[in-house]
């Protein structure tokens, strides 16, 4: 046994018999560096529940624009979401989300992702130079930096990592398939024509070979939306997506028609779908994510531990926002949160703590009060998109309460006397 397999089985000895032994589990055609590098990633990887990747055969068909939306899709539903861009000549998810310029920070020899927008993003563009430099490198090269981007950035416990893949089927999508064996599939992205579809037919069939399920086909581009009328207008064929994923066996997620509003917040920098919550687009992308939302409700279902903070049978946890110590009148800009137990039963308050949110950013605060155990939010004012978010974290929503004392509220609204006015917000 060499000197530094000794050190890895902890001390030495020829005729180890831990099971865990590291040198025990490494194959022989690995070196030690090797099977350590392997073992890192491992880690890093085995505190995300999902992986998903983003590819098209074809440029130019907006992947980046659907990779974006759908992780903010998943953030908004309250899920801890990552996004890795891995295009390296042409990294674009920067300016989509107007991080052009920010730089990443090292902690404990590990690389520290961007946060924004309740995610964590991590580009070969934030370790640019400039913004216009160009990114010349063979595919050892890209292997060992995706490789990097896996093992060595703190990505920390993810629900869902997004993986913007470049246009074709060569070595970036290739060295995340085989980088992330247990990836739960891809998103493929095709515009109608048939000319973009017969591109896209090599990324399902480069998926087959890899053995990486495929999630469902995203047709873009399919009608036009007028800006003034909203009428959709059929510039190119549509339907030609949706026809490949049937031709192909895979399933179809939806249609996204282009609507200039897309085109201006990627620009700026604004996640469409937050920002443009109300229009069909919006709601298409919506329909869109939620084949890929339902991998984390399913793992709600199965986990049979129940969190510390699950309020007990016959029991139940309010939250109402406050200021100043009474309601106040919006959700998101309130100082602190009251947690109110009250005994369903008995109808009555049995505890109260006061709690500072974190800052206020969207789908955090739906994630946070559901992982606080609250199953009520009382409020005065909050908009649609809130409430859909509360929503989908399992969290009752009741809007348009006085500025009153919690205490009155919850008694009032566990007695059926809690009178509601108007939703002090429309957005």
């Amino acid at each position: 046994m060499a000197e530094s397999d000794r050190k890895a089985c902890g001390g030495g000895k020829q005729g180890c018999s831990d099971s865990g032994c590291g040198s025990k589990r490494r194959p022989v055609e690995d070196s030690l560096d090797e099977f350590l590098e392997r073992e890192q990633m491992e880690e890093r990887l085995g505190r995300i529940r999902h992986k998903v990747l983003v590819l098209s055969g074809k440029g130019g068909v907006g992947k980046s624009t659907v990779a974006v939306n759908l992780a903010t899709s998943l953030a908004l539903a309250g899920r801890r979401v990552g996004l890795l861009d891995v295009d390296f000549h042409g990294p674009s998810i920067p300016t989509m989300l107007h991080l052009v310029g920010v730089q990443v920070t090292t902690k404990d020899q590990s690389l520290v992702p961007v946060e924004h927008a309740g995610m964590k993003v991590m580009s070969i563009g934030f370790l640019l130079r400039q913004r216009d430099d160009a990114v010349i490198w063979r595919g050892p090269m890209k292997m060992g930096v995706i490789k990097q981007f896996l093992k060595d950035v703190e990505w920390g416990d993810l629900d869902y990592l997004v993986i913007d893949s470049p246009p074709g089927t060569g070595d970036e999508p290739l060295s995340v398939c085989q980088l992330v064996p247990d990836a739960d599939g891809a998103v493929v992205v095709t515009t109608p024509q048939d000319v973009a579809t017969a591109d896209v037919r090599k990324s399902i069939t480069f998926c087959r070979q890899l053995d990486m399920p495929i999630l469902g086909v995203v047709e873009n581009m399919s009608g036009f939306v007028c800006p003034k009328c909203g009428e959709v207008t059929e510039i190119f064929k549509t339907g030609g997506g949706e026809k490949m994923a049937a031709d192909m066996g895979v399933p179809f997620l939806g249609r996204i028609p282009i609507d200039p509003a897309v085109g201006a917040a990627c620009d700026v920098g604004t996640p469409f779908v937050y920002h443009y919550a109300g229009t069909e687009t919006a709601k298409a992308f919506e329909r869109i994510v939620a084949p890929i939302l339902a991998l984390s409700n399913e793992d709600a279902k199965n986990e049979k531990q129940q969190p510390c903070n699950e309020t007990k049978e016959g029991m139940m946890r309010i939250a109402i926002p406050l200021a100043d110590g009474k309601l106040g009148m919006h959700f998101g800009h309130c100082e602190q949160f009251a947690l109110v137990d009250v005994d369903e039963k008995a109808k009555k308050i049995t505890g109260q703590q006061l709690l500072t949110p974190p800052p206020h950013e969207p789908g955090v605060l739906p994630r946070w009060l559901r992982e606080q155990g609250a199953q009520v939010i009382i409020a005065g004012g909050m908009g649609q998109r809130a409430q859909s978010l509360f929503a989908q974290n399992g969290i009752k929503v009741i809007v348009g309460a006085p500025a009153e004392a919690p205490e009155a509220l919850v008694a009032a609204y566990m007695d059926g006397t809690l009178q509601t006015g108007d939703n002090v917000c429309d957005h």
